[in-house]
Protein backbone atom coordinates (compact mmCIF):
# COMPACT_ATOMS: atom_id res chain seq x y z
CA UNK A 1 0.00 0.00 0.00
CA UNK A 2 1.47 3.33 -1.04
CA UNK A 3 1.35 5.88 1.70
CA UNK A 4 2.62 9.36 2.38
CA UNK A 5 4.03 10.95 5.52
CA UNK A 6 4.34 14.70 5.96
CA UNK A 7 7.38 15.53 7.99
CA UNK A 8 7.21 18.28 10.59
CA UNK A 9 8.51 20.93 8.20
CA UNK A 10 5.39 20.62 6.02
CA UNK A 11 2.99 21.01 8.95
CA UNK A 12 5.02 23.82 10.52
CA UNK A 13 5.16 25.85 7.29
CA UNK A 14 1.38 25.58 6.85
CA UNK A 15 0.66 26.40 10.50
CA UNK A 16 2.94 29.43 10.42
CA UNK A 17 0.91 30.69 7.46
CA UNK A 18 -2.23 30.21 9.54
CA UNK A 19 -3.42 27.21 7.49
CA UNK A 20 -5.06 24.94 10.05
CA UNK A 21 -6.70 22.94 7.23
CA UNK A 22 -3.49 20.92 6.91
CA UNK A 23 -4.47 19.23 10.18
CA UNK A 24 -7.56 17.86 8.38
CA UNK A 25 -5.64 16.42 5.42
CA UNK A 26 -6.01 12.63 5.11
CA UNK A 27 -5.02 12.14 1.48
CA UNK A 28 -2.26 13.89 -0.42
CA UNK A 29 -0.84 13.89 -3.90
CA UNK A 30 2.80 13.65 -4.90
CA UNK A 31 4.13 15.94 -7.58
CA UNK A 32 3.34 14.43 -10.95
CA UNK A 33 1.21 11.62 -9.51
CA UNK A 34 -2.16 11.01 -11.09
CA UNK A 35 -3.89 9.91 -7.90
CA UNK A 36 -3.75 10.88 -4.27
CA UNK A 37 -2.49 8.47 -1.62
CA UNK A 38 -3.45 7.96 2.01
CA UNK A 39 -1.66 10.24 4.41
CA UNK A 40 -0.23 8.69 7.57
CA UNK A 41 0.88 10.38 10.79
CA UNK A 42 4.25 9.57 12.30
CA UNK A 43 4.33 9.64 16.08
CA UNK A 44 7.73 11.32 15.77
CA UNK A 45 6.18 14.17 13.78
CA UNK A 46 3.34 14.49 16.27
CA UNK A 47 5.84 14.73 19.14
CA UNK A 48 7.81 17.43 17.30
CA UNK A 49 4.65 19.43 16.67
CA UNK A 50 3.56 19.13 20.29
CA UNK A 51 6.95 20.39 21.49
CA UNK A 52 6.27 23.62 19.59
CA UNK A 53 2.69 23.96 20.85
CA UNK A 54 3.23 25.87 24.05
CA UNK A 55 -0.40 26.70 24.81
CA UNK A 56 -3.32 24.32 25.30
CA UNK A 57 -5.19 26.06 22.45
CA UNK A 58 -2.27 25.16 20.15
CA UNK A 59 -2.13 21.53 21.33
CA UNK A 60 -5.86 20.82 21.03
CA UNK A 61 -5.99 20.66 17.19
CA UNK A 62 -2.88 18.46 17.16
CA UNK A 63 -4.43 16.03 19.62
CA UNK A 64 -7.65 16.00 17.59
CA UNK A 65 -5.60 15.21 14.48
CA UNK A 66 -3.93 12.36 16.35
CA UNK A 67 -7.32 10.91 17.32
CA UNK A 68 -8.52 11.06 13.72
CA UNK A 69 -5.45 9.21 12.46
CA UNK A 70 -5.83 6.65 15.25
CA UNK A 71 -9.45 6.01 14.22
CA UNK A 72 -8.27 5.49 10.64
CA UNK A 73 -5.49 3.17 11.90
CA UNK A 74 -2.93 5.26 10.01
CA UNK A 75 -0.35 6.05 12.67
CA UNK A 76 3.28 5.10 12.12
CA UNK A 77 5.18 4.12 15.25
CA UNK A 78 8.92 3.46 14.86
CA UNK A 79 9.97 -0.10 15.58
CA UNK A 80 13.17 -1.25 17.24
CA UNK A 81 14.85 -1.75 13.85
CA UNK A 82 14.01 1.84 12.83
CA UNK A 83 15.75 3.16 15.94
CA UNK A 84 18.83 1.04 15.26
CA UNK A 85 19.05 2.04 11.62
CA UNK A 86 18.59 5.72 12.47
CA UNK A 87 21.49 5.49 14.91
CA UNK A 88 23.67 3.75 12.32
CA UNK A 89 22.83 6.31 9.64
CA UNK A 90 23.71 9.21 11.93
CA UNK A 91 26.96 7.58 13.00
CA UNK A 92 27.94 7.28 9.34
CA UNK A 93 26.85 10.85 8.62
CA UNK A 94 28.99 12.07 11.50
CA UNK A 95 31.96 10.19 10.12
CA UNK A 96 31.43 11.57 6.61
CA UNK A 97 30.46 15.16 7.34
CA UNK A 98 31.74 15.84 10.84
CA UNK A 99 29.64 15.47 13.94
CA UNK A 100 29.32 19.22 14.51
CA UNK A 101 28.11 19.90 10.96
CA UNK A 102 25.57 17.13 10.99
CA UNK A 103 23.84 18.22 14.17
CA UNK A 104 23.04 14.62 14.96
CA UNK A 105 20.54 15.29 17.71
CA UNK A 106 18.56 17.57 15.41
CA UNK A 107 18.67 14.97 12.64
CA UNK A 108 17.76 11.98 14.77
CA UNK A 109 14.02 12.54 14.37
CA UNK A 110 14.41 12.98 10.60
CA UNK A 111 16.35 9.72 10.39
CA UNK A 112 13.77 7.92 12.51
CA UNK A 113 10.94 9.16 10.30
CA UNK A 114 12.91 8.11 7.21
CA UNK A 115 13.63 4.61 8.52
CA UNK A 116 9.97 4.10 9.46
CA UNK A 117 8.84 5.27 6.02
CA UNK A 118 11.41 3.03 4.30
CA UNK A 119 10.20 -0.02 6.23
CA UNK A 120 6.63 0.62 5.11
CA UNK A 121 7.44 1.71 1.56
CA UNK A 122 5.99 5.18 2.20
CA UNK A 123 7.15 8.48 0.74
CA UNK A 124 8.14 11.33 3.05
CA UNK A 125 6.96 14.75 1.91
CA UNK A 126 9.34 17.41 3.24
CA UNK A 127 10.55 20.97 2.98
CA UNK A 128 13.97 19.83 4.16
CA UNK A 129 15.62 18.38 1.05
CA UNK A 130 19.20 18.77 2.27
CA UNK A 131 18.81 16.47 5.27
CA UNK A 132 16.65 13.95 3.38
CA UNK A 133 19.21 13.77 0.60
CA UNK A 134 22.00 13.04 3.09
CA UNK A 135 19.99 10.39 4.93
CA UNK A 136 18.85 8.73 1.68
CA UNK A 137 22.45 8.56 0.44
CA UNK A 138 23.23 6.27 3.37
CA UNK A 139 19.95 4.39 3.71
CA UNK A 140 17.64 4.77 0.72
CA UNK A 141 14.04 5.82 1.26
CA UNK A 142 11.48 7.59 -0.88
CA UNK A 143 11.11 11.30 -0.29
CA UNK A 144 9.89 14.34 -2.13
CA UNK A 145 10.63 18.01 -1.62
CA UNK A 146 7.57 20.26 -1.69
CA UNK A 147 9.64 22.76 -3.63
CA UNK A 148 8.32 25.66 -1.54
Amino acid sequence: MAGLLFDSSVYIAALRQGDLSILQTRRAQRTGAADSAPLWLSTVVLAELLVGAREQRDRRPLLEMEQQFLRLKRVVVPEQRDWRLAGQVLAEMGKRYGYEQVGQVRLFNDALIAMSAARLGFTVITRNAKDCRRIAALRPFQWEDTGD
